[in-house]
């Protein structure tokens, strides 16, 4: 299948292929938020001195913001429904280019701001770590930019204390199931009332610290047990060291330890890590092996820069369990599963001549797009 970003497609990458049925809503996921233009430096030697300038190895402009995580839904297959501004200058342009011809993502929800600046985010990546720069200002459409809803399987917000988002309990009013992750809460407090849409949501994906200061324990695990009494399925991403989820309804936990891997750039690996467990949820997977799909995507997503651009595909993750079988990675029982998953995708099999493993890859500079 010809991919009109470059690269070639799985011939079958429609994870949800087997639930379909006649008059099934059109939209997997939905979306709202802001899109930045990132622009991400790679390859320095440390954090940026005051005073003295930096080179930095390596440079890429995407997309970023909700679009990250929009781009990683739609690279493992899912309809994306965005509704988001853009501004109307060459950032906003070639943002809603890239989502819409490059990814594939519904934006007949989003809007084009007049007079509005794009948001701007500049990353530093060096040593594992990341220093962030972002600009912008309150975009003049209202949030979402346009409605009603759309019908959709599944919605997914980050949560803002004192940030109310009413079109949470309109989307679960229609049927969708909410993923929530979370933001710092700059007051301190850490109160689960002030995260009142956390009441609509099917499952609560904070990291380890966020998790640890909204259940009052010093231990993630025993935090994700003690926020799964208020949402149904909580899972507390704990960086190198994997993934823990706790199911409240049915008292089921799980724990998956991190694909090791070198990383570049780490900006948007907790986008890529939502959606990969939201795309399992949804094709009904067993918990621990959501996990692991979650874990591994974002793993594959470290070893690029960008955050929409690292997003990885199925090419991608059927290239990583090659490797693994034919020994040139380390062995990931945890991922067995994968092996049927790719086969019904129709992904290469080991072995097979790898023609899918060319990424999918949107242009990766503003200074490189085509003028024609």
């Amino acid at each position: 299948m010809h991919d009109p970003t470059g690269g070639e497609r799985c011939p079958a990458q429609d994870p949800l292929a087997a639930l379909r049925r006649p008059g099934d809503v059109g939209c997997d996921v939905y979306l709202t938020g802001t899109v930045f233009l990132d622009i991400v430096f790679t390859g320095l030697d440390g954090a940026p001195v005051r005073g003295t300038e930096s080179w930095a190895r390596g440079m890429g402009s995407s997309p970023g913001g909700v679009a990250n995580m929009a781009t990683a839904l739609a690279r493992l297959g899912l309809r994306t429904s965005l509704a988001a501004a853009f501004g109307d200058d060459k950032y906003g342009e070639y943002c809603w280019e890239t989502l819409d011809e490059g990814e594939g993502i519904d934006l007949s929800l989003s809007r084009t701001a007049p007079g509005w600046h794009s948001p701007v985010t500049v990353s530093m990546a060096y040593e594992g770590e990341r220093t962030m720069v972002s600009h912008g200002h309150q975009a003049p459409l209202p949030e979402p930019p346009a409605g009603p809803l759309p019908p959709a399987r599944s919605a997914v917000t980050c949560l803002e204390p004192g940030r109310p988002q009413p079109w949470t309990a309109a989307a679960a009013d229609r049927g969708a199931l909410l993923f929530a992750d979370v933001g710092w809460d700059d007051s301190g407090r850490w109160d689960l009332a002030a995260l009142p849409e956390l009441a609509y949501c099917e499952a609560f994906l904070p990291n380890a610290d966020e998790a640890m200061r909204y259940a009052r324990t010093d231990c993630p695990r025993r935090a994700a047990r003690v926020l799964a009494e208020t949402v149904p399925l909580v899972v507390v991403t704990l960086g190198d060291r994997g993934a823990y989820a706790a199911d409240g309804r049915t008292g089921e936990t799980a724990e998956v330890p991190a694909v090791a891997v070198d990383a570049l750039d780490t900006t948007g690996a907790g986008d890529v890590f939502v959606a990969g467990f939201v795309t399992g949820s949804l094709a009904g997977w067993p918990l621990s092996d959501r996990l692991a799909f979650a874990g591994l995507t974002a793993s594959l997503s470290v070893q690029e820069f960008g955050g929409s651009l690292s997003a990885p595909g199925w090419p991608e993750v059927a290239a990583w369990r090659r490797q693994v079988l034919a020994g040139e990675r380390e062995a990931a029982p945890d991922h067995a599963f994968l092996d049927d998953v790719l086969s019904v995708l129709g992904c290469p099999t080991p072995g097979a001549h790898a023609a899918a493993e060319a990424r999918r890859r949107a242009a990766p500079t503003l200074g490189f797009r085509s003028r024609g």
